[in-house]
């Protein structure tokens, strides 16, 4: 093992598959002659030249465009999106036929694509520039979504997804390239679809995912310096879901508080929140409690950014309130 950062763990695993596979080839905004936005592929043009490693003009319509029909045509596209805000003018291509070609073309188009980029608040970049996106995409059948927390996850995910014979979305985070963490020396791949246990504990779970996890994790510290056992789950992968870790651990505490940068309408809380009350409702010894990002676009003021977001001190009041502890 050895400790390197989120992008280093992003970079290695795009460099090993395209090693690996001469059909995986990356484009986007920046990747080449500038090393990348926010240098995930530092390096990358200089081992892969110019055909496998691509600039592309300000045009996300256009260039996921090409994209989606390299992948019909046998090739494994990497398109990258400085960021997930910017990537809503592709949103057609990625709905309309990335996500739904297999289907359309009765099983004769499978479209192995990744869109990857930063996703969610990076701080005083206001409301069009601070969205998540996992709930909206993760609405469409046809489309795996992915939003690692750390970077041994990312790689091993990462990797999987450019294997992955149908289109994948990973969500990263501007505020966690620089996050350091163990990652394997040789080759591994982790499953999209599990879900992962980041604590064990008995008194109250918390789910949550990407950066969020952060707050989860902060807020099972708190706990635990005030005597409650939380367990943590990483979500990892958003659809398809890992329902039955979640629903295992939601028998065992009897408690559960969801943890979700997206809005509150139609989010990834509210699925667990739906699935937790269906599989596990004779287990709950309190409501499903949800901490979200306020439903309103984020603010630019810092002051108003941090009372909008899910933080450690909420989250720690939710736990408190599944137990009764307070009102």
């Amino acid at each position: 093992m050895r400790t390197i950062q989120f992008r280093e763990a992003l970079n290695e695993a795009m460099s090993e598959e395209m090693r690996r596979d001469p059909n995986v080839f990356l484009m986007g905004e920046e990747v080449a002659e500038y090393d990348g936005a926010y240098k995930v592929s530092k390096g990358m043009l200089a081992e892969f030249g110019p055909k496998r490693v691509i600039d592309t003009p300000i045009a996300e319509l256009g260039f996921t465009a090409i994209g989606v029909g390299a992948a019909m045509n046998g090739l494994r596209p990497i398109v990258e999106f400085m960021t997930w805000n910017f990537a809503v003018l592709a949103s057609d291509q990625i709905i309309n036929h990335a996500a739904k070609m297999l289907q359309m073309s009765g099983g004769q188009y499978h479209v192995p694509i990744v869109f990857r980029g930063g996703n969610g608040s990076a701080g005083q970049l206001a409301a069009t520039h601070s969205q998540s996106f996992e709930a909206m995409y993760a609405n469409v059948p046809g489309l795996k979504v992915i939003t690692p927390s750390n970077p041994y996850d990312a790689k091993g995910l990462l990797k999987a997804a450019i294997r992955d014979d149908d289109p994948v979305l990973f969500m990263e985070s501007e505020r966690m390239y620089g996050d350091k963490g163990e990652v394997p020396d040789g080759e591994y791949l982790l499953p999209i679809g599990k879900a992962a246990i980041a604590r064990e504990g008995k008194d109250v779970t918390i789910v949550s995912f990407g950066k969020m996890m952060k707050v989860a994790l902060g807020a099972a510290d708190e706990l635990k310096k005030e005597g409650i056992d939380a367990e943590v789950i990483d979500l990892r992968t958003i659809r398809p879901m890992d329902h039955a870790t979640i629903i295992a651990s939601a028998r065992k505490t009897g408690r559960i508080v969801v943890v979700d940068e997206n809005w509150p309408v139609a989010s990834i809380s509210s699925e667990v929140a739906y699935r937790v009350q269906k599989d596990a409702f004779d287990f709950l010894d309190a409501p499903v409690l949800r901490i979200n990002q306020a439903d309103t676009p984020l603010p630019f003021a810092p002051n108003l950014i941090d009372e909008s977001l899910p933080s450690v001190a909420k989250v720690v009041r939710a736990a408190k309130e599944c137990l009764y502890l307070v009102k």
